[in-house]
């Protein structure tokens, strides 16, 4: 590591006699109470003491927003304006979390060194440090966007590259027909099980009438009609509200785009929606299944069902032949299966909301007309020489 200093940090302060154990931020020998009381076995602090440490720094540091030459600007001012410049673009909690984190591990290992420092060396030390190459990676994006913000802003003039590690292979898993059936089957019939604490029965594991995840079967009948991103459908509303994705039942459209934000490189455009799941939704509606969004957990819209989704997953035993079944392998899965049946690359990228490369470069070849030409070329005859046409003198070129 570069620097000795880490700078300010949240540190879990072990429960002693007499005291509980707590979150405090770490700052140069002094320790600062952020009043949120560590839970037995946690790990990552709670989103308030994260919240604590920012508004700490904030308070503290404020960087000099002047031109200034890149030996004097410190990496710790560049992250600390791109932070409190960014970070409020991110309507979800969850994004802003793992945005401080990010920004908290870069400002940790870059803080104390200047703009200028900025080398081949220094990033590929942070890959080490961090012994997770595609994390580095998603954190050194982080720092190369900070800096770039920086350079926006004419706080510095020179050209500063940032690095980056290669990008992993491509994530190929989705799901066959079968599997899908068999994952949202799960999900369906699933009911909680309860052990009996009392009686001669006590300690049976028995099965209450709770369907406990239901609402994951809606997400995965969505997702794989849709392809769309986990978040939008979690967001997605048979009403038009500030924040939600709108499903418009009558016209059958899927506006992903939540109203109220702004479209990003994450292409979320409006898309018709197949009739079986218009069908459907018009169902949960109609018996009044969900309230205000399609994927509701106690009648509660729900941020996330990594968990919720995983332990379907589990129930289903896909994670016994391949544990990397998350809630996006369901836009993978639409991608293929929108290839295998040959449909337009330029039409399927539309639906699905990306570009054509992408769609191409990642899923082309599951296309039935993928390389087709090449392949049918090997058996056809060659054409003798004979018959080809000589060309005119005058089209020749020399040089």
């Amino acid at each position: 590591m570069p620097n000795s200093s880490k700078g300010p940090r949240l540190w879990k302060r072990p429960a002693e006699p007499g005291r509980q154990a707590l979150w405090v931020v770490k700052d140069q020998g002094k320790r600062i109470s952020t009043g949120c009381v560590a839970k037995p076995f946690e790990v990552h602090p709670p989103e308030a003491a994260e919240r604590f440490l920012a508004d700490y720094i904030s308070a503290k540091y404020a960087p000099e927003r002047t031109m200034r030459d890149v030996d004097r600007i410190a990496l710790a001012d560049v992250l600390l304006i791109y932070h409190t410049d960014r970070r409020d673009q991110f309507e979800d909690k969850l994004q802003q979390r793992r945005f401080d984190a990010s920004v908290g591990r870069l400002n940790e290992y870059f803080g104390n060194c200047k703009l200028s420092e900025m080398s081949q060396a220094l990033t590929d030390g942070y890959v080490k440090h961090r012994g997770n190459s595609g994390g580095a990676r998603r954190d050194l994006e982080n720092l190369r966007a900070a800096i770039n913000h920086h350079a926006r802003q004419n706080l510095h003039r020179a050209v500063i590259n940032v690095m980056l590690p290669p990008k992993g292979p491509a994530r190929e898993r989705w799901l066959e027909r079968s599997e899908a059936a068999r994952l949202l089957w799960a999900a369906w019939r699933h009911r909680e099980e309860q052990t009996i604490h009392r009686g001669k029965n006590k300690g049976i594991r028995i099965k209450t009438e709770k369907h406990t995840l239901r609402h994951v079967a809606r997400f995965i009948l969505i997702g794989l009609y849709t392809g769309t991103r986990a978040a939008a459908i979690a967001a997605s509303s048979p009403k038009r509200e500030e924040g939600r994705a709108y499903v418009d039942l009558r016209a059958g459209i899927y506006f992903r785009l939540a109203r109220g934000k702004r479209a990003t490189n994450k292409r979320q455009p409006p898309a018709p929606l197949p009739d079986r799941l218009l069908a459907h939704m018009r169902r949960w509606v109609d018996k009044k299944i969900i309230r205000t969004c399609f994927v509701e957990w106690n009648g509660q819209p729900v941020k996330s069902v990594k968990n919720a989704f995983a332990r379907a997953v589990q129930v289903a035993g896909l994670d016994l032949t391949d544990g990397n079944v998350t809630a996006h392998v369901l836009r993978h899965t639409a991608a293929t299966w929108l290839m295998q049946r040959g449909v337009d690359p330029w039409e399927a990228a539309g639906f699905l909301g990306m570009s054509v490369k992408v769609l191409i470069d990642t899923y082309g070849h599951h296309h039935p007309n993928h390389l087709r030409g090449a392949a049918d070329a090997i058996t056809r005859k060659a054409r003798p020489p004979s018959v080809l046409k000589a060309q005119p003198a005058d089209r020749l070129r020399t040089g």
